[in-house]
């Protein structure tokens, strides 16, 4: 199969009201897709969790492409608490739209977005793609993990099976502005910035911080991860998974220190160490997108957070209000 020619394919993104799938859907705009035909879709559109719906999507929206970046996710407490929901809810989505997808017969590329989740818990750093099924995800957040990856395998077998146009992308965890600030669900990056604002606006001398600051995580914008996402939709068609990532390590104190600088934070932090750290270390070899279809991530860490928290102080008041009953 050759290159997509994306300025008159009709593509659909699942999630693509979300956080980023607002970029994607921005950036194959960029790269020369026609916004009548970009449909973004949102919970509200199709419930991908019955396949009665997904065969409806398929029927009435008739995609060249589906992107499916729909996901029920959160932090590590989010995971804690919703392992079931988190598993089943987003295995059913991915098998619902490849299996519709196979069935509907005129798909020309399925992309599916997995997580840096699925990874083993004790993965050598850099994550290197053909270590993916190496051993078991951390805990924490396993059963959100392997239900992703398991598009992972479903794309393959069908592949083999009957030709089956599916890629599968692994990116790590992505921030920027227009992230998820919500207490309940967000990942680290906007829940230590909301921390860190309301501590400054209280007047608190100390946050209190979950685990003991080891951790290491990597970070790519969200500016980056889409357009890495929509290279790989245009260019990449290959069985393999592939990373999108920045290539940077970080440790969740090294960050918390570092917003805490950006934001003015003048308090204590304090670890937490009776909760759970997650995974001890993650960060990606990029090496596969770079060669494959020519991504690289150019956003700085600094510049983004410094972005990231700009935003979220010019958008605190609308969202808080938003959360309000």
């Amino acid at each position: 199969m050759t290159d997509l020619d994306l300025r008159n394919a009709r593509i659909v993104v699942t999630g693509g009201r979300g956080f980023l799938g607002s970029y994607v859907c921005r950036e194959l705009g960029h790269a020369g897709a026609s916004a009548s035909h970009v449909r973004p879709l949102g919970m509200s559109d199709y419930d991908l969790r019955e396949k009665s719906q997904v065969a409806a999507l398929y029927r009435d929206l008739e995609p060249d492409i589906v992107v499916h970046l729909a996901a029920v996710v959160g932090g590590i407490g989010a995971n804690l608490e919703n392992g079931g929901r988190y598993l089943y809810e987003n295995l059913v989505m991915g098998t619902e739209l490849i299996e519709e997808g196979r069935r509907y017969g005129r798909l020309q590329k399925f992309v599916g977005i997995g997580t840096i989740c699925a990874y083993p818990k004790f993965t050598p750093v850099p994550f290197h793609e053909d270590q993916l099924w190496n051993g078991y995800p951390e805990e924490t957040n396993a059963p959100y993990g392997l239900a992703k990856k398991m598009m992972l395998a479903q794309i393959q077998a069908y592949r083999r099976q009957s030709d089956f146009q599916g890629v599968f992308l692994l990116p790590v965890n992505v921030y920027g502005p227009g992230d998820n600030f919500n207490p309940r669900s967000s990942h680290v990056i906007p829940s230590l910035i909301r921390k860190f604002d309301e501590a400054i606006e209280t007047g608190q001398d100390e946050v209190t911080l979950w685990g003991d600051g080891s951790p290491t995580r990597e970070f790519v914008h969200a500016c980056d991860a889409a357009r890495g996402i929509v290279l790989a939709t245009a260019h990449y068609t290959e069985v393999d998974p592939v990373n999108i990532g920045a290539g940077m390590e970080v440790s969740i104190a090294e960050l918390a220190a570092q917003l805490a600088s950006t934001m003015e934070y003048r308090g204590r932090i304090v670890w937490d160490t009776s909760k759970p750290n997650g995974q001890p270390r993650r960060m990606l070899d990029i090496a596969r997108a770079r060669d494959r279809f020519g991504f690289e991530a150019t956003i700085g860490f600094e510049e983004g957070l410094a972005e990231t928290v700009a935003w979220w102080r010019q958008n605190k008041a609308r969202i808080v209000a938003d959360e309000t009953p």
